[in-house]
């Protein structure tokens, strides 16, 4: 792992080229692709689900297969009367 004191520099680093690329953006008539490039790639990282952790480890998750049968048993419980046909007539 990168020592905490690199981390730190390179998130200021690239934290500061993204506030350039959006003031640059905002007051300046003349910015272009580069500065949007940048001000859209850093809000989308942003967006990363970072703190996510393997699926095996997740507290609560499902295991394989649980997933589909839950599916089943909600299609089960929740399946509608059959439709009566038009030429049944309405009751005895």
């Amino acid at each position: 792992m990168a020592r905490p004191a690199a981390r730190w520099g390179a998130l200021l680093g690239f934290g500061a080229l993204w506030w350039w690329a959006v003031l640059r953006l905002v007051f300046t008539p003349g910015a272009g692709v580069l500065e949007g490039a940048v001000a859209a790639g850093g809000w989308g990282l942003s967006l990363l689900p970072v703190h996510c952790v393997p699926k095996s480890r997740a507290e609560g998750a499902l295991g394989p297969g649980r997933w589909r049968a839950a599916w089943r048993a909600v299609a089960r419980a929740t399946r509608a009367s059959p439709l009566h046909r038009s030429d049944a007539g309405s009751g005895p």
